[in-house]
C-alpha cells in the first residue's frame, strides 16, 4: 500500500505531467521562432521598399506642375507615383543623352560642374566611379578570394578587381592582383589591397554568396566553401 507521504502534494503536476508541458512549450517556442525567421526578411524588405518609394515620392512629386499630381484629381496620394515619374525620366534622360546634341549638352554641364570649387572635387570622385562600373561594369568583382588580412593567418573574404596596372607597375610587379576586401555588416566599405598571385586562394562561391557572407557576418554561408588551389584565379581584363 502507498504511502500518503509518497503522493505528489495536492495540486502539484507529476513528472510526466510536467515533461509534457515543457515539450509542448518547446514546440510552441521552437515553431514561433521558425515563423519569426521566415517573416523577418519578408517584412523588413517591405518596409525598406516602402521607406524608398515614400522618400521618392516626397521629393519628386512637388517637383511637377499642380495639373499632373494625382492628387489634385483623386484627393489622396498614389504610392509609388513619383518612383513611376523617376523612371521615366531616367529613360528619356538615356534615350536624349545617347545622341549628338544630348552628349554636347552633357559635355557641356560636366565642363561646368568640373570649374565649380569644391563640387569639382567630389564630381570628378563620382563621375569616376560612375564611368568605371558603366564602361567595364561587366568585369568588376567576378571571382571571390580569401587573402592573409589584416596578418599572417588570418583570412579575409575579399573580390578580385584586377591586376595592378599603369602608374602601380613602378613599385609593383604585373603579378600583383588587387583584391577588394569589404567590411562587415556595410559590403560597401572596406580595403582595397594588392597582393602576389600566390597568396590568393579561390572560394568556388559567387559573388552574391560572398557579399551575403559578408552582409551576414559569417552567419549565412554556403554548406562548403570549396577551394580551388591549382588554379590560377581569373582576373578582370584590362581596359583598352
Amino acid at each position: 500500500m502507498t504511502q500518503p507521504s509518497d503522493l505528489p502534494p495536492s495540486g502539484e503536476p507529476t513528472g510526466a505531467s510536467r515533461l509534457k508541458r515543457s515539450g509542448i512549450l518547446g514546440w510552441l517556442r521552437a515553431r514561433f521562432f521558425a515563423g519569426m525567421f521566415i517573416a523577418l526578411p519578408i517584412v523588413a524588405t517591405f518596409l525598406i521598399l516602402r521607406f524608398l518609394i515614400t522618400e521618392i515620392d516626397k521629393s519628386v512629386v512637388p517637383l511637377l506642375p499642380v495639373a499632373l499630381r494625382p492628387q489634385e484629381y483623386l484627393h489622396f496620394a498614389v504610392p509609388g507615383f513619383g518612383l513611376l515619374i523617376l523612371i521615366i525620366f531616367l529613360t528619356l534622360l538615356g534615350a536624349v543623352t545617347t545622341n549628338l546634341a544630348g552628349k554636347a549638352i552633357v559635355n557641356s554641364g560636366q565642363w561646368l560642374l568640373a570649374r565649380v570649387p569644391v563640387v569639382n572635387s567630389v564630381y570628378s570622385l563620382l563621375k569616376q566611379i560612375t564611368d568605371i562600373f558603366a564602361s567595364n561594369g561587366s568585369n568588376q568583382f567576378k571571382e571571390v578570394v580569401l587573402v592573409e588580412y589584416p596578418r599572417a593567418g588570418a583570412w579575409s573574404l575579399a573580390f578580385i578587381t584586377g591586376p595592378a596596372r599603369g602608374a602601380l607597375l613602378g613599385p609593383l610587379d604585373s603579378d600583383h592582383i588587387g583584391v577588394f576586401i569589404a567590411t562587415t555588416p556595410n559590403p560597401t566599405t572596406g580595403f582595397l589591397v594588392y597582393v602576389p598571385r600566390s597568396q590568393i586562394r579561390r572560394v568556388d562561391i559567387s559573388v552574391e554568396e560572398g557579399a551575403k557572407i559578408i552582409f551576414s557576418a559569417g552567419l549565412v554561408v554556403p554548406e562548403r566553401l570549396p577551394l580551388k588551389q591549382g588554379e590560377a584565379p581569373v582576373v578582370a581584363k584590362q581596359p583598352a
